[in-house]
């Protein structure tokens, strides 16, 4: 049985208009988002510098939606902290940038926060399987990270297929929910196939912030995620 949960888009600021981001992330909530998603990024752990806790916390009185914090950086737990109070709902990080991940997740959630593991597209699942009673949230990368408004790399269905398995596994033998999170090249045309392999949560920039009209876009993609739910029901 599939413990999917309601889906939530959420849609990436990297994507957005940063000389108007305030405006940008209400607009984008106001057109229907459930959750910000904010890609911070250390031009170590990859090849990009984005913002930080600073930016998070001027972003936080904009909007009641949950931010969804992405870490991709060396030593995350350095930054757990500064997000949190910065007003962060949810942080994730990749496992290989922390020499102990049981730990950073127990840190997340110590400062009041949701937690969650990242895995880039050739990594393996295998990472979840010690950790899942500290899971709040499992997000794979279906783009090699870094950039935004890359193309979505196919195998990363059967991917999510696997994750979905033992998240349902997990859930049936009493374990919480987890959700399941889907982050790169997610689009109109595609997200109907990225639900029905089992993804509840779905980061999209581009394509929703390189639109006129946010809503419509959104609006799209619910739709397309319930004929996919339907189809699954049949």
């Amino acid at each position: 049985m599939s413990h999917k949960q309601a889906a939530r888009i959420a849609p990436s600021i990297l994507s957005a208009d940063f000389a108007r981001l305030g405006d940008e992330v209400k607009n984008v909530v106001d057109a229907g988002a459930d959750w910000i998603h904010f890609d911070v990024m250390d031009n170590h752990y990859v090849p990009n510098l984005t913002f930080g806790a600073m930016i998070c916390s001027a972003l936080r009185p904009h909007t009641d939606a949950p931010i969804d914090v992405h870490l991709m950086v060396e030593s995350p737990d350095s930054l757990v902290e500064a997000f949190a109070k910065a007003g962060a709902n949810l942080i994730s990080f990749h496992p290989d940038a922390t020499p102990h991940v049981d730990r950073t997740l127990s840190l997340i959630r110590d400062q009041g926060c949701k937690a969650g593991l990242v895995f880039n597209p050739a990594m393996p699942l295998e990472w979840m399987d010690h950790v899942m009673d500290k899971l709040d949230l499992v997000l794979l990368m279906s783009v090699n990270p870094g950039y935004g408004g890359q193309k979505f790399i196919p195998h990363s269905l059967e991917k999510l297929q696997t994750a979905r398995q033992k998240i349902d596994r997990w859930v049936e033998n009493g374990g919480q929910p987890i959700s399941l999170e889907i982050d790169g090249g997610v689009n109109i045309q595609n997200i109907a196939s990225i639900r029905a392999a089992g993804a509840d949560a779905f980061v999209a920039g581009s394509a929703i912030f390189n639109q006129p009209d946010y809503k419509a876009v959104i609006d799209a993609m619910r739709t397309e995620i319930a004929k996919a739910d339907a189809q699954s029901a049949a």
